[in-house]
């Protein structure tokens, strides 16, 4: 198995294991601390320059370390997307209206208008589904994967 591939399943399965940790402790259900499930970006990160440190000792140009980017970002967001989609449909079938409530909550806390946090729920109510946020969160992987081997690809290569 290659390099990205391997690196890509172990981002995968820590990604969900963080998701399922989040939803145990019940920390999703937070307005501070809901902000710990984008933990995985760090973890995304480290385990992408890692990967392209392995990569770049094999002898891998810029362009491979972008390409072998992506390769570990789209080998995780079959975990991810899986991982996701089983959280919010079997394990928390609750997610949605839970976090619903706790941002209605956070936004009265605030001062914000009854209208306005009805337009603001029913304007994010679509997007708010298993499949949705399984999606985001595939797209969130690829792109933060993209973007950091772009970027660091340009250090840790073959030169």
């Amino acid at each position: 198995m290659s390099t990205p591939v391997r690196a890509g399943v172990l981002l995968g399965v820590l990604v969900v294991a963080w998701t399922f940790v989040m939803g145990l402790t019940g920390w999703y259900k937070d307005p501070t601390l809901g902000n710990l499930f984008f933990l995985v970006i760090v973890i995304e990160l480290g385990l992408l320059v890692w990967m392209l440190r392995q990569t770049a000792s094999q002898g891998a140009t810029y362009g491979r370390q972008i390409l072998n980017g992506l390769v570990f970002s789209l080998v995780a967001s079959v975990l991810i997307f899986a991982g996701s989609y089983v959280f919010t449909t079997v394990a928390f079938p609750t997610y949605f209206a839970d976090v619903c409530a706790m941002q209605e909550k956070a936004l009265r806390a605030t001062g914000v208008t009854e209208a306005d946090i009805t337009a603001r729920m029913k304007a994010a109510a679509p997007l708010q589904t298993p499949f949705m946020n399984a999606l985001f969160g595939v797209v969130g992987t690829i792109v933060t994967a993209i973007v950091g081997s772009a970027v660091a690809g340009f250090f840790v290569r073959r030169k």
